[in-house]
């Protein structure tokens, strides 16, 4: 079971409390997780990535187990301590400014 933190806005949005988990089947990448979460709250769709290029949408950061993954490609295996549920995968909105 992988567990996401999602930022408040988002969670507000896909009508959920606290954390989401989900059961992502095949290999644990980033695309993967990302399209099993818009699978379950289609809500989600475009909010994260883009609908055509599914690229990072700018302001939103990825992060797991104290690393940033915001610029790993797509298809990069997710940590083996998220992959287990050790570790939540973090959707973080940026700030831009001072």
């Amino acid at each position: 079971m992988i567990r996401i933190t999602l930022p408040k806005h988002l969670r507000t949005l896909a009508e959920v409390e606290g954390e989401v988990q989900l059961d992502v089947p095949g290999e644990l990448t980033h695309a993967a997780l990302l399209d099993a979460l818009e699978a379950k709250f289609p809500v989600l769709r475009g909010t994260i990535r883009d609908h055509t290029t599914k690229q990072r949408r700018p302001f939103i950061r990825f992060f797991a187990c104290e690393e940033d993954l915001s610029n790993e490609p797509t298809d990069t295996l997710l940590p083996a301590d998220v992959v287990s549920g050790k570790e939540p995968y973090m959707i973080v909105g940026a700030m831009a400014g001072g």
